[in-house]
């Protein structure tokens, strides 16, 4: 099994930058998802169990980074030029028994408690 710790979180202005971590124990395929008050938990980015292949929703590319560092267990979000939208819950994802980045959320198996991030006006 795996166990997730997401960390920093916080608040952040629009246009900043904020980077996000998890503690991974195992070294699978894992996601970042995130939740906005009254919607659906939804993709934002994932990566491949080397760390090779990245996957973005279109929502993020060009602004959002994942990346991961198997050594320490680590996987990071960062995030840059940030919009209030983006405000949301943001979750950390694992993959058991798969390694191919994907943005449903329906395979991942194991989940962090989350960590909030606020971006303001």
């Amino acid at each position: 099994q795996v166990q997730l710790v997401e960390s920093g979180g916080g608040l952040v202005q629009a246009g900043g930058s904020l980077r996000l971590s998890c503690a991974a124990s195992g070294q699978y395929a894992m996601g970042w998802f995130r939740q906005a008050t009254g919607k659906e938990r939804e993709f934002v980015a994932a990566i491949s169990w080397s760390g090779r292949s990245t996957y973005y929703a279109d929502s993020v590319k060009g602004r959002f980074t994942i990346s991961r560092d198997n050594d320490k267990g680590t996987v990071h979000l960062q995030m840059n030029s940030v919009k209030p939208e983006d405000t949301a819950v943001y979750y950390c994802g694992a993959q058991n028994g798969r390694y191919t980045p994907t943005s449903n959320k329906g395979l991942y198996d194991y989940w962090g408690q989350g960590t909030q991030v606020t971006v303001s006006s």
